[in-house]
């Protein structure tokens, strides 16, 4: 039986060559594999419409492709959603170990056209108790999806891709094809509709040029929180009103207060408020975050109760668009901001060293200077234009105010009482005064040792956000 269906299905290709009007793209291989595989279809309302394939390379590839358009032709969107390369190898027979990279391509391909389909004309019924979640792969979005399923809520899973770069490592990456894949497979195995989202456009012009720009005007950008709160959240619940769900769940660690504001995490080594930060109050009210009280070991050990294979999964520390890369390597494939001998000064003005470029530095680094002094030197600011970095002792580093720029308060500015001027830092007692044209200055009741041009102000009310803007300088 399995050879009779491969060899149905590779003699008799289903609807090969025949793209539907109207219908939305998806493709997987290339070059590198020598398998090509392409999918066309239509959605209308909840359904498949139509569908068709066109496929290059080896045989089990126009097998693959004829088993992808058997399967959803007609299919409701979700059934549909939940087809991924078991499916397809299953409905061929079963596939040697050497033929599975058809049924992934096949799979990729389909998923690509599902969710540009679904995300352009797709609209099914809403559906107050179904919620999108964003699935990454690892294993805070699966327990989150957990949880949303014990809930009694349907569970939809989505992922994004957002990077794609032959020199980086796709494994790696949270946002890469591979990644896409994995979270997909994910998904099935917890029973849930799985879609891709392909944001590469959106995510190069909203968050990869501004961090080549500022890279290149001397300052360190903060590229999730532009992320989160103007590329990925915000397309999401896009989606999610497409599939007629009522929200969308992240594995973020945060909370939301009953008054719409965000706020810290129960694990204070986990909270990443401050990387949520620039998402805007009416997605906020659309958000949902299962993992906010609880610690990552509690994550965990529901993941493992639960027989999740990602259990133990270790976490992505790098930008997802650096994995595999060098951020040097990465400026200068992408940007242009390649390396350039230039002066380390003193703060007199004095040359005391020589450096490879002044985007190898920011504000606060004492690593990597290379200069021998009688006490511990310290970036105390840069010059991308003169390609001159300023060096000085720990203390010079100490500020007891920050310019900010681009600021957005959701509440009035006598309620700020603390800001969190870097991801992994304290949030410090301070007051806000506003100037007008979005810009503030807040004065620290304690300083602060080297505040980062580019980097976000977070700005608090107790252990609520309540406004944000970038460092200036």
């Amino acid at each position: 039986m399995a050879g009779e269906a491969f060899a149905e299905h590779l003699e008799f290709p289903r609807r090969r060559g025949h793209v539907p009007p109207s219908s939305f793209r998806g493709t997987a291989g290339g070059a590198v594999c020598g398998d090509l595989i392409r999918v066309d279809l239509t959605v209308d309302g909840d359904r498949v419409a139509d569908a068709g394939f066109e496929a290059s390379g080896c045989g089990a590839a126009v097998a693959a492709g004829s088993a992808v358009v058997a399967l959803v032709r007609g299919a409701r969107v979700l059934d549909a959603a939940r087809v991924g390369a078991g499916a397809v190898a299953e409905a061929l027979g079963g596939l040697s170990p050497g033929k599975l990279h058809a049924a992934d391509l096949a799979a990729d391909a389909l998923h690509g056209a599902l969710g540009a389909a679904v995300a352009a004309v797709g609209a099914l019924p809403d559906e107050p108790a179904r919620t999108l979640v964003a699935m990454s792969g690892g294993v805070d979005s699966a327990v989150a999806a957990l949880l949303v399923q014990r809930s009694a809520h349907e569970a939809v899973a989505v992922t994004l891709e957002l990077w794609r770069d032959t020199a980086g490592d796709g494994e790696a990456s949270c946002c890469s094809a591979h990644a896409v894949r994995v979270a997909r497979s994910v998904a099935h195995g917890m029973g849930l509709p799985h879609f891709t989202l392909d944001l590469r456009d959106a995510f190069r012009a909203g968050v990869v040029d501004p961090f080549l720009a500022g890279y290149a005007a001397g300052q360190t950008p903060n590229p999730c929180v532009r992320c989160n709160g103007g590329v990925r959240l915000d397309a999401m619940v896009a989606f999610a009103d497409r599939l007629g769900a009522a929200d969308l769940a992240t594995g973020h660690y945060a909370r939301v207060t009953e008054d719409g504001l965000l706020r810290t995490a129960v694990d204070p080594a986990k909270d990443q408020s401050y990387m949520l930060a620039a998402v805007a109050p009416a997605t906020l009210a659309r958000l949902r975050f299962p993992l906010g009280g609880l610690t990552k070991p509690e994550v965990r050990a529901l993941a493992r109760e639960a027989g999740l294979a990602v259990a133990d999964k270790r976490e992505s520390q790098d930008l997802c668009f650096l994995a595999g890369t060098g951020k040097a390597a990465f400026l200068a494939r992408h940007g242009g901001v390649r390396d350039r001998p230039g002066a380390i000064l003193d703060r007199a003005g004095r040359e005391v060293g020589g450096h490879a470029g002044a985007h190898h530095f920011t504000v606060g680094q004492r690593k990597g200077i290379g200069v021998a002094a009688a006490e511990p030197l310290y970036v105390l600011g840069t010059d991308a234009r003169a390609n001159t970095v300023t060096v000085g002792p720990r203390a010079a580093l100490a500020a007891g105010s920050v310019a900010v720029r681009d600021a957005v308060l959701h509440r009035p500015e006598d309620e700020v009482d603390r800001v969190k001027l870097r991801y992994r830092a304290r949030p410090l007692p301070c007051r806000v005064t506003a100037h007008g044209n979005r810009t503030l200055t807040v004065a620290l009741d304690e300083p602060a040792d080297g505040p980062a041009p580019g980097q976000v102000a977070c700005l608090m009310r107790g252990d609520v956000v309540v406004g944000h803007g970038v460092i200036a300088g």
